[in-house]
């Protein structure tokens, strides 16, 4: 496997598919693997309503699905779900799709 030409080094080019571009996650615990071996979890540090029962349906309908977009650093979690099932915080840079930095939840570094 070799960096693709003008990507981030934690884009590799796939063996199997050349051009086509795989994006690295560090797991704590495993090492660099595949994005397709992780599942999105979502934003980090959004903190689920302490009585969810007590909201209106608008006020549960914006937790759910009002999320900023940032543009740039972003600090998400993933499980590694084909790994060693744990969860991760991973920060990732939106616009160009490089991993940042990998840790265990509550524990990147400052931006």
């Amino acid at each position: 496997m070799s960096t693709a030409r003008g990507r981030s080094p934690g884009h590799i080019e796939s063996p199997q598919k050349p051009h086509t571009i795989m994006m690295l996650i560090k797991c704590p615990h495993c090492g660099a693997r595949n994005v397709t071996e992780y599942t999105y979890g979502g934003a980090a540090g959004i903190a689920r309503p302490r009585e969810p029962a007590s909201l209106s349906d608008e006020q549960w309908a914006d937790y759910v699905y009002l999320r900023d977009n940032p543009r740039g650093p972003h600090d998400e979690i993933w499980q590694h779900s084909a790994g060693c099932r744990r969860w991760i915080a991973v920060r990732r840079n939106t616009l160009t799709h490089e991993v940042i930095a990998t840790a265990e939840p509550g524990n990147l570094p400052p931006q």
